[in-house]
Protein backbone atom coordinates (compact mmCIF):
# COMPACT_ATOMS: atom_id res chain seq x y z
CA UNK A 1 0.00 0.00 0.00
CA UNK A 2 1.37 3.40 -0.98
CA UNK A 3 1.65 5.92 1.85
CA UNK A 4 1.08 9.58 1.00
CA UNK A 5 3.15 12.02 3.01
CA UNK A 6 0.90 14.51 4.80
CA UNK A 7 1.53 17.60 6.85
CA UNK A 8 -0.54 19.83 9.10
CA UNK A 9 -0.81 23.44 7.97
CA UNK A 10 -0.71 26.26 10.47
CA UNK A 11 -4.48 26.40 10.19
CA UNK A 12 -4.78 22.77 11.23
CA UNK A 13 -5.52 21.43 7.73
CA UNK A 14 -3.90 18.23 6.49
CA UNK A 15 -2.34 18.62 3.06
CA UNK A 16 -1.03 15.71 1.03
CA UNK A 17 1.40 16.49 -1.80
CA UNK A 18 -1.25 16.66 -4.52
CA UNK A 19 -3.51 18.95 -2.53
CA UNK A 20 -0.61 21.18 -1.53
CA UNK A 21 0.54 21.49 -5.17
CA UNK A 22 -2.98 22.32 -6.35
CA UNK A 23 -3.31 25.04 -3.72
CA UNK A 24 0.14 26.38 -4.60
CA UNK A 25 -0.87 26.70 -8.27
CA UNK A 26 -4.08 28.46 -7.30
CA UNK A 27 -2.13 30.93 -5.15
CA UNK A 28 0.73 31.67 -7.51
CA UNK A 29 -1.60 32.48 -10.41
CA UNK A 30 -2.58 35.53 -8.35
CA UNK A 31 1.09 36.55 -7.99
CA UNK A 32 2.37 36.30 -11.57
CA UNK A 33 1.18 37.11 -15.07
CA UNK A 34 -0.61 34.45 -17.16
CA UNK A 35 2.32 34.33 -19.59
CA UNK A 36 4.80 33.73 -16.75
CA UNK A 37 2.61 31.02 -15.27
CA UNK A 38 2.04 29.21 -18.55
CA UNK A 39 5.69 29.56 -19.59
CA UNK A 40 7.55 28.65 -16.41
CA UNK A 41 5.27 27.25 -13.70
CA UNK A 42 2.52 25.23 -15.34
CA UNK A 43 4.93 22.42 -16.33
CA UNK A 44 6.53 22.07 -12.89
CA UNK A 45 5.81 19.11 -10.64
CA UNK A 46 6.04 18.62 -6.86
CA UNK A 47 8.26 15.57 -6.33
CA UNK A 48 8.49 15.25 -2.55
CA UNK A 49 9.11 16.91 0.81
CA UNK A 50 11.78 16.00 3.31
CA UNK A 51 11.87 17.84 6.65
CA UNK A 52 12.23 21.49 5.59
CA UNK A 53 13.19 20.79 1.96
CA UNK A 54 10.72 20.77 -0.89
CA UNK A 55 11.73 19.25 -4.24
CA UNK A 56 10.21 20.53 -7.49
CA UNK A 57 10.80 18.87 -10.85
CA UNK A 58 11.75 21.06 -13.81
CA UNK A 59 11.81 19.87 -17.46
CA UNK A 60 14.96 21.81 -18.44
CA UNK A 61 17.83 23.64 -16.72
CA UNK A 62 16.69 26.99 -18.11
CA UNK A 63 13.70 26.83 -15.75
CA UNK A 64 15.94 26.96 -12.68
CA UNK A 65 17.90 29.92 -14.07
CA UNK A 66 14.67 31.80 -14.74
CA UNK A 67 12.82 30.94 -11.50
CA UNK A 68 15.59 31.23 -8.89
CA UNK A 69 15.62 35.06 -8.76
CA UNK A 70 11.93 34.90 -7.72
CA UNK A 71 12.18 31.91 -5.40
CA UNK A 72 10.99 34.02 -2.47
CA UNK A 73 7.51 34.03 -4.02
CA UNK A 74 7.46 30.22 -3.93
CA UNK A 75 8.70 30.15 -0.34
CA UNK A 76 6.11 32.68 0.82
CA UNK A 77 3.22 30.75 -0.70
CA UNK A 78 4.34 27.42 0.74
CA UNK A 79 4.80 29.04 4.15
CA UNK A 80 1.27 30.47 4.01
CA UNK A 81 -0.09 27.03 3.14
CA UNK A 82 1.91 24.91 5.59
CA UNK A 83 3.50 27.14 8.21
CA UNK A 84 6.91 25.72 7.30
CA UNK A 85 9.84 27.65 5.83
CA UNK A 86 10.73 25.26 3.05
CA UNK A 87 14.00 25.39 1.14
CA UNK A 88 12.99 25.04 -2.51
CA UNK A 89 15.19 22.66 -4.49
CA UNK A 90 14.77 22.25 -8.24
CA UNK A 91 15.48 18.80 -9.70
CA UNK A 92 15.95 18.22 -13.41
CA UNK A 93 13.54 15.64 -14.83
CA UNK A 94 15.01 12.23 -15.58
CA UNK A 95 14.68 12.07 -19.37
CA UNK A 96 15.78 8.44 -19.70
CA UNK A 97 12.30 7.00 -19.41
CA UNK A 98 10.86 9.75 -21.60
CA UNK A 99 13.41 9.07 -24.33
CA UNK A 100 12.85 5.31 -24.17
CA UNK A 101 9.10 5.80 -24.46
CA UNK A 102 9.56 8.22 -27.36
CA UNK A 103 11.75 5.73 -29.20
CA UNK A 104 9.17 2.99 -28.73
CA UNK A 105 6.35 5.27 -29.85
CA UNK A 106 8.26 6.42 -32.88
CA UNK A 107 9.31 3.02 -34.12
CA UNK A 108 6.80 0.52 -32.81
CA UNK A 109 5.24 0.43 -36.28
CA UNK A 110 8.28 1.16 -38.40
CA UNK A 111 6.73 -0.28 -41.55
CA UNK A 112 3.96 2.32 -41.48
CA UNK A 113 6.17 5.23 -40.43
CA UNK A 114 5.70 8.10 -42.86
CA UNK A 115 8.91 9.58 -44.14
CA UNK A 116 8.71 13.35 -44.07
CA UNK A 117 11.12 15.93 -45.40
CA UNK A 118 11.47 18.53 -42.64
CA UNK A 119 14.18 20.58 -44.46
CA UNK A 120 15.86 21.04 -41.07
CA UNK A 121 19.62 21.28 -40.63
CA UNK A 122 20.42 18.73 -37.89
CA UNK A 123 23.62 20.59 -36.95
CA UNK A 124 21.70 23.63 -35.70
CA UNK A 125 20.45 23.06 -32.16
CA UNK A 126 20.13 24.78 -28.79
CA UNK A 127 23.38 23.30 -27.47
CA UNK A 128 25.56 25.08 -30.04
CA UNK A 129 23.64 28.38 -29.97
CA UNK A 130 25.88 30.76 -28.00
CA UNK A 131 23.87 33.01 -25.69
CA UNK A 132 24.47 36.62 -24.66
CA UNK A 133 22.43 39.66 -23.68
CA UNK A 134 21.47 40.35 -27.29
CA UNK A 135 19.75 37.00 -27.85
CA UNK A 136 18.97 35.52 -24.43
CA UNK A 137 15.27 36.42 -24.46
CA UNK A 138 14.83 35.06 -27.98
CA UNK A 139 16.47 31.75 -27.06
CA UNK A 140 14.38 31.42 -23.90
CA UNK A 141 11.19 31.98 -25.88
CA UNK A 142 12.35 29.54 -28.56
CA UNK A 143 13.05 26.83 -25.99
CA UNK A 144 9.62 27.27 -24.47
CA UNK A 145 7.95 26.94 -27.87
CA UNK A 146 10.04 23.82 -28.57
CA UNK A 147 8.82 22.25 -25.32
CA UNK A 148 5.19 23.31 -25.72
CA UNK A 149 4.40 23.67 -29.43
CA UNK A 150 1.01 25.16 -30.20
CA UNK A 151 0.14 26.07 -26.60
CA UNK A 152 1.57 29.59 -26.17
CA UNK A 153 3.61 32.13 -28.13
CA UNK A 154 1.77 31.23 -31.30
CA UNK A 155 3.03 32.53 -33.61
CA UNK A 156 6.60 33.07 -32.42
CA UNK A 157 7.89 35.97 -34.52
CA UNK A 158 11.70 36.36 -34.45
CA UNK A 159 13.12 39.47 -36.09
CA UNK A 160 16.45 41.21 -36.51
CA UNK A 161 19.09 42.01 -39.10
CA UNK A 162 20.56 39.29 -41.31
CA UNK A 163 23.20 36.93 -39.95
CA UNK A 164 22.60 37.16 -36.19
CA UNK A 165 21.04 33.77 -35.42
CA UNK A 166 17.35 33.84 -36.34
CA UNK A 167 17.59 30.86 -38.68
CA UNK A 168 19.72 28.92 -36.19
CA UNK A 169 17.04 29.33 -33.53
CA UNK A 170 14.28 28.24 -35.90
CA UNK A 171 16.13 25.07 -36.85
CA UNK A 172 16.89 24.42 -33.17
CA UNK A 173 13.17 24.56 -32.35
CA UNK A 174 12.33 22.21 -35.19
CA UNK A 175 15.09 19.73 -34.33
CA UNK A 176 14.05 19.65 -30.67
CA UNK A 177 10.42 18.94 -31.59
CA UNK A 178 11.39 16.22 -34.08
CA UNK A 179 13.67 14.55 -31.52
CA UNK A 180 11.20 14.62 -28.63
CA UNK A 181 7.79 14.23 -30.27
CA UNK A 182 6.03 12.63 -33.22
CA UNK A 183 4.83 16.00 -34.54
CA UNK A 184 5.18 16.81 -38.22
CA UNK A 185 7.56 19.75 -38.73
CA UNK A 186 8.24 21.72 -41.90
CA UNK A 187 10.93 24.37 -42.35
CA UNK A 188 10.61 26.52 -45.45
CA UNK A 189 11.31 30.01 -46.73
CA UNK A 190 8.81 32.57 -47.93
CA UNK A 191 10.44 32.31 -51.37
CA UNK A 192 9.78 28.56 -51.52
CA UNK A 193 6.21 29.09 -50.31
CA UNK A 194 5.71 31.71 -53.03
CA UNK A 195 7.21 29.46 -55.73
CA UNK A 196 5.00 26.54 -54.68
CA UNK A 197 1.91 28.71 -54.73
CA UNK A 198 2.59 30.45 -58.06
CA UNK A 199 3.34 27.03 -59.55
CA UNK A 200 -0.38 26.32 -59.40
CA UNK A 201 -1.07 28.81 -62.19
CA UNK A 202 1.52 27.16 -64.44
CA UNK A 203 0.04 23.69 -64.04
CA UNK A 204 -2.24 22.36 -66.77
CA UNK A 205 -5.89 21.81 -65.93
CA UNK A 206 -5.55 18.02 -65.71
CA UNK A 207 -2.88 18.16 -63.02
CA UNK A 208 -4.02 21.33 -61.24
CA UNK A 209 -6.37 19.52 -58.85
CA UNK A 210 -3.59 17.21 -57.66
CA UNK A 211 -1.12 20.11 -57.45
CA UNK A 212 -3.47 22.14 -55.24
CA UNK A 213 -4.07 19.14 -52.99
CA UNK A 214 -0.34 18.51 -52.68
CA UNK A 215 0.25 22.19 -51.87
CA UNK A 216 -2.36 22.18 -49.10
CA UNK A 217 -1.12 18.86 -47.77
CA UNK A 218 2.43 20.18 -47.59
CA UNK A 219 1.62 23.41 -45.75
CA UNK A 220 -1.56 22.63 -43.82
CA UNK A 221 -1.35 18.95 -42.91
CA UNK A 222 1.47 19.59 -40.46
CA UNK A 223 1.91 20.35 -36.77
CA UNK A 224 4.68 22.95 -36.91
CA UNK A 225 5.30 25.43 -39.73
CA UNK A 226 8.63 27.27 -39.64
CA UNK A 227 8.87 29.95 -42.32
CA UNK A 228 11.98 32.07 -42.80
CA UNK A 229 12.33 35.62 -44.20
CA UNK A 230 8.63 36.46 -44.32
CA UNK A 231 9.49 39.99 -45.51
CA UNK A 232 9.77 38.67 -49.08
CA UNK A 233 5.99 38.26 -49.21
CA UNK A 234 5.69 42.05 -49.32
CA UNK A 235 4.11 43.04 -52.63
CA UNK A 236 2.94 39.51 -53.47
CA UNK A 237 -0.75 40.07 -52.83
CA UNK A 238 -2.08 36.68 -53.99
CA UNK A 239 0.61 34.80 -52.08
CA UNK A 240 -0.19 36.88 -48.99
CA UNK A 241 -3.82 35.81 -49.33
CA UNK A 242 -2.84 32.14 -49.49
CA UNK A 243 -0.46 32.48 -46.54
CA UNK A 244 -3.26 34.21 -44.60
CA UNK A 245 -5.50 31.19 -45.25
CA UNK A 246 -2.73 28.76 -44.32
CA UNK A 247 -1.97 30.71 -41.15
CA UNK A 248 -5.63 30.65 -40.09
CA UNK A 249 -6.00 26.94 -40.78
CA UNK A 250 -2.96 26.06 -38.68
CA UNK A 251 -3.63 28.54 -35.88
CA UNK A 252 -7.25 27.47 -35.43
CA UNK A 253 -6.05 23.87 -35.10
CA UNK A 254 -3.50 24.92 -32.41
CA UNK A 255 -0.59 24.12 -34.71
CA UNK A 256 2.62 25.98 -33.96
CA UNK A 257 3.76 28.72 -36.36
CA UNK A 258 7.27 30.19 -36.22
CA UNK A 259 8.20 33.15 -38.42
CA UNK A 260 11.36 35.17 -38.97
CA UNK A 261 11.86 38.56 -40.56
CA UNK A 262 14.38 41.36 -40.86
CA UNK A 263 11.89 43.76 -39.22
CA UNK A 264 9.17 43.79 -36.59
CA UNK A 265 5.49 43.26 -37.54
CA UNK A 266 4.83 46.98 -37.01
CA UNK A 267 7.50 47.94 -39.53
CA UNK A 268 5.89 46.26 -42.53
CA UNK A 269 4.44 48.89 -44.85
CA UNK A 270 3.05 46.90 -47.77
CA UNK A 271 1.90 43.83 -45.88
CA UNK A 272 -1.83 43.35 -45.34
CA UNK A 273 -2.98 44.68 -41.98
CA UNK A 274 -4.74 41.43 -41.14
CA UNK A 275 -1.43 39.57 -41.56
CA UNK A 276 0.48 42.12 -39.48
CA UNK A 277 -2.08 41.81 -36.68
CA UNK A 278 -1.78 38.02 -36.72
CA UNK A 279 1.99 38.19 -36.54
CA UNK A 280 1.55 40.09 -33.26
CA UNK A 281 -0.91 37.59 -31.76
CA UNK A 282 1.79 35.50 -30.16
CA UNK A 283 5.20 36.81 -29.16
CA UNK A 284 7.42 39.05 -31.32
CA UNK A 285 11.05 38.84 -30.12
CA UNK A 286 14.05 40.65 -31.54
CA UNK A 287 17.73 39.70 -31.71
CA UNK A 288 20.41 42.37 -31.71
CA UNK A 289 23.94 42.09 -33.14
CA UNK A 290 26.26 40.36 -30.63
CA UNK A 291 28.26 42.50 -28.21
CA UNK A 292 32.03 42.15 -27.78
CA UNK A 293 31.88 39.45 -25.09
CA UNK A 294 29.43 37.34 -27.07
CA UNK A 295 31.47 37.75 -30.26
CA UNK A 296 34.54 36.42 -28.44
CA UNK A 297 32.66 33.39 -27.15
CA UNK A 298 31.21 32.70 -30.60
CA UNK A 299 34.68 32.87 -32.14
CA UNK A 300 36.10 30.44 -29.56
CA UNK A 301 33.23 28.04 -30.12
CA UNK A 302 33.64 28.05 -33.89
CA UNK A 303 37.43 27.64 -33.66
CA UNK A 304 36.96 24.59 -31.41
CA UNK A 305 34.75 22.96 -34.04
CA UNK A 306 37.53 23.20 -36.62
CA UNK A 307 39.69 20.98 -34.39
CA UNK A 308 42.84 22.27 -36.08
CA UNK A 309 46.10 21.76 -34.10
CA UNK A 310 47.20 25.40 -34.26
CA UNK A 311 47.76 27.65 -31.25
CA UNK A 312 45.72 30.84 -31.38
CA UNK A 313 46.59 33.77 -29.12
CA UNK A 314 43.76 35.31 -27.13
CA UNK A 315 44.46 38.78 -28.53
CA UNK A 316 43.75 37.32 -31.99
CA UNK A 317 40.27 36.36 -30.83
CA UNK A 318 39.73 39.87 -29.48
CA UNK A 319 41.06 41.34 -32.73
CA UNK A 320 38.55 39.34 -34.81
CA UNK A 321 35.77 40.37 -32.41
CA UNK A 322 36.68 44.02 -32.92
CA UNK A 323 36.89 43.97 -36.71
CA UNK A 324 33.71 41.90 -37.22
CA UNK A 325 31.04 43.79 -35.33
CA UNK A 326 28.00 43.41 -37.55
CA UNK A 327 26.85 39.80 -37.37
CA UNK A 328 27.82 36.17 -36.82
CA UNK A 329 28.36 35.54 -40.52
CA UNK A 330 31.11 38.14 -40.67
CA UNK A 331 32.81 36.34 -37.77
CA UNK A 332 32.64 33.05 -39.66
CA UNK A 333 34.06 34.71 -42.77
CA UNK A 334 36.97 36.15 -40.81
CA UNK A 335 37.74 32.79 -39.18
CA UNK A 336 37.58 30.94 -42.51
CA UNK A 337 39.90 33.46 -44.12
CA UNK A 338 42.33 33.32 -41.21
CA UNK A 339 42.58 29.53 -41.32
CA UNK A 340 42.95 29.53 -45.10
CA UNK A 341 45.79 32.06 -44.83
CA UNK A 342 47.63 30.13 -42.11
CA UNK A 343 47.26 26.90 -44.08
CA UNK A 344 48.99 28.46 -47.06
CA UNK A 345 51.75 29.96 -44.93
CA UNK A 346 52.19 26.77 -42.87
CA UNK A 347 52.09 28.77 -39.64
CA UNK A 348 52.05 26.72 -36.41
CA UNK A 349 50.91 29.58 -34.22
CA UNK A 350 48.45 32.36 -35.05
CA UNK A 351 49.54 35.58 -33.41
CA UNK A 352 48.22 39.11 -33.80
CA UNK A 353 50.70 39.98 -36.56
CA UNK A 354 49.58 37.04 -38.72
CA UNK A 355 45.91 37.84 -38.03
CA UNK A 356 46.39 41.44 -39.19
CA UNK A 357 48.09 40.25 -42.38
CA UNK A 358 45.28 37.82 -43.11
CA UNK A 359 42.41 40.12 -42.22
CA UNK A 360 43.61 43.57 -43.21
CA UNK A 361 40.71 44.39 -45.51
CA UNK A 362 38.23 43.05 -42.97
CA UNK A 363 39.53 45.71 -40.59
CA UNK A 364 38.96 48.56 -43.01
CA UNK A 365 35.52 47.26 -43.94
CA UNK A 366 34.14 46.48 -40.52
CA UNK A 367 35.69 49.14 -38.28
CA UNK A 368 35.84 52.22 -40.46
CA UNK A 369 32.87 51.77 -42.76
CA UNK A 370 30.25 50.30 -40.44
CA UNK A 371 27.23 52.60 -40.33
CA UNK A 372 25.24 52.44 -37.12
CA UNK A 373 22.76 54.68 -35.33
CA UNK A 374 25.32 56.30 -33.02
CA UNK A 375 27.63 57.12 -35.93
CA UNK A 376 24.78 58.68 -37.92
CA UNK A 377 23.71 60.76 -34.92
CA UNK A 378 27.23 62.14 -34.47
CA UNK A 379 27.66 63.07 -38.14
CA UNK A 380 24.20 64.67 -38.42
CA UNK A 381 24.65 66.62 -35.19
CA UNK A 382 28.02 67.92 -36.31
CA UNK A 383 26.68 68.84 -39.76
CA UNK A 384 23.86 70.96 -38.31
CA UNK A 385 25.92 72.43 -35.47
CA UNK A 386 24.08 70.82 -32.56
CA UNK A 387 24.87 68.02 -30.10
CA UNK A 388 23.80 64.38 -30.07
CA UNK A 389 22.09 65.06 -26.73
CA UNK A 390 19.90 67.63 -28.48
CA UNK A 391 18.91 65.05 -31.10
CA UNK A 392 17.87 62.67 -28.33
CA UNK A 393 16.24 65.38 -26.22
CA UNK A 394 12.68 66.70 -26.01
CA UNK A 395 13.09 70.13 -27.60
CA UNK A 396 11.06 70.64 -30.80
CA UNK A 397 12.47 73.92 -32.09
CA UNK A 398 13.06 73.86 -35.83
CA UNK A 399 16.86 73.96 -35.53
CA UNK A 400 16.70 70.67 -33.57
CA UNK A 401 13.53 68.94 -34.84
CA UNK A 402 14.58 69.06 -38.48
CA UNK A 403 18.06 67.52 -37.94
CA UNK A 404 16.37 64.88 -35.77
CA UNK A 405 14.05 64.00 -38.66
CA UNK A 406 17.00 63.79 -41.04
CA UNK A 407 18.93 61.57 -38.62
CA UNK A 408 15.97 59.22 -38.19
CA UNK A 409 15.54 59.03 -41.95
CA UNK A 410 19.21 58.14 -42.46
CA UNK A 411 19.12 55.58 -39.65
CA UNK A 412 16.30 53.78 -41.39
CA UNK A 413 17.88 54.04 -44.86
CA UNK A 414 21.47 53.15 -43.95
CA UNK A 415 21.00 50.53 -41.25
CA UNK A 416 18.84 47.44 -40.88
CA UNK A 417 17.42 48.61 -37.56
CA UNK A 418 13.67 48.64 -36.93
CA UNK A 419 11.63 51.77 -36.22
CA UNK A 420 11.33 50.54 -32.63
CA UNK A 421 15.10 50.27 -32.19
CA UNK A 422 15.69 53.69 -33.79
CA UNK A 423 13.07 55.24 -31.51
CA UNK A 424 14.83 53.83 -28.44
CA UNK A 425 18.10 55.44 -29.57
CA UNK A 426 16.38 58.82 -29.94
CA UNK A 427 15.25 59.30 -26.36
CA UNK A 428 12.87 56.31 -26.24
CA UNK A 429 10.49 57.79 -28.81
CA UNK A 430 7.56 55.76 -30.08
CA UNK A 431 8.14 53.86 -33.33
CA UNK A 432 5.20 55.70 -34.94
CA UNK A 433 7.05 58.99 -34.44
CA UNK A 434 10.12 57.61 -36.20
CA UNK A 435 7.96 56.27 -39.01
CA UNK A 436 6.26 59.66 -39.46
CA UNK A 437 9.60 61.51 -39.58
CA UNK A 438 11.03 58.98 -42.05
CA UNK A 439 8.06 59.35 -44.40
CA UNK A 440 8.16 63.17 -44.14
CA UNK A 441 11.82 63.40 -45.19
CA UNK A 442 11.25 60.79 -47.86
CA UNK A 443 8.44 62.89 -49.33
CA UNK A 444 10.31 66.21 -49.01
CA UNK A 445 13.32 64.79 -50.85
CA UNK A 446 11.23 64.61 -54.03
CA UNK A 447 11.10 68.42 -54.36
CA UNK A 448 13.51 69.99 -51.83
CA UNK A 449 16.88 70.48 -53.53
CA UNK A 450 18.50 71.90 -50.38
CA UNK A 451 17.51 68.77 -48.46
CA UNK A 452 18.87 66.60 -51.27
CA UNK A 453 22.19 68.43 -51.00
CA UNK A 454 22.24 68.04 -47.20
CA UNK A 455 21.67 64.30 -47.40
CA UNK A 456 24.38 63.97 -50.02
CA UNK A 457 26.88 65.93 -47.91
CA UNK A 458 26.05 63.99 -44.74
CA UNK A 459 26.55 60.66 -46.50
CA UNK A 460 29.89 61.91 -47.82
CA UNK A 461 31.01 62.74 -44.26
CA UNK A 462 30.23 59.14 -43.23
Amino acid sequence: MMLVKVIHSKRGDILDDDKLWNQFNTAIIEEVSPITYNSWIKNLKLLSRDDNKLYIEIPMEIYETTLKPNISTFEKIFYNLTGINYEIIFKLADKKNIEEKTNVDNYEDINNYELWQTNLNPNLNFDNFIVGESNNFAKTAAMHVAQNPGTIYNPLFIYGRSGIGKTHLMHAIGNYIVKNTKLKVLYTTSEEFMNDYTGISYTNSEDKFNYVNNFKNKYRNIDVLIIDDIQYLVGAEKTQQEFFNTFNTLHQANKQIIISSDRSPEDFKKLEDRLKSRFSWGLPVDIYPPDFDLRCRIIKSKIERYNIPINIDNDVIEYIANISQTDVRSLEGAINRLFAYTTMTLAKNINLEIAKEALGDYSSKDIYNVTDINHIQKVVAEYYGITVEMLKGKKRTINIAFPRQVAMYLCRMLTEESFIKIGLEFGARDHSTVMHNFEKIQEDLKTDEKLQEDIKNIKAKM
